[in-house]
């Protein structure tokens, strides 16, 4: 068994007269509609939970943000070139700074951003939704 640890945000913007607005991107290889994460680690040495957060997040959607708040971790498994892996998530509640969504990178077929109430129809997987209840109580009380 393989353990894998990844950071990855859920990222919120805030303009004048505007809804609020959450951001979602679809995966190029599973095509599930996701917030934006990555491995802890595995391109810079030493690299914090939070650092790789703030990276990924860039990375793959073209949106530069900063932390809020941490999320609760979430943990699932999944098979992968045969073996099992447990993976752990560190999400955190970030703030749009600046960026583009069409400058995304490969690992992303698509970039959005949703109003809030359609952020939990569009995600696809568990995982994504149990830290979207925990995100979406927050934002409430923003």
């Amino acid at each position: 068994m393989i353990f894998e640890f990844s950071a990855g945000g859920i990222v919120l913007k805030h303009e004048e007269g505007k809804m609020v607005e959450v951001l979602v991107s679809q995966h190029s290889q599973h095509h599930g509609w996701v917030f934006p994460k990555g491995l802890i680690g595995d391109q810079i040495k030493g690299e914090s939970r939070e650092e790789t957060a703030v990276r990924e997040v860039e990375e793959e959607t073209g949106v530069v943000a900063k932390i809020v708040e941490p999320l609760s971790p979430v943990t699932y498994w999944y098979m992968m070139s045969g073996e099992k892996r447990k993976k752990t998530v560190y999400y955190y509640l970030m703030e749009y700074l600046s960026g583009d969504i069409t400058k995304h990178d490969d690992e992303m077929e698509a970039v959005e951003w949703l109003p809030v109430e359609k952020v939990a129809d569009r995600l696809t997987y568990p995982s994504d939704k149990e830290v979207w209840i925990e995100a979406r109580k927050l934002i409430s009380s923003i």
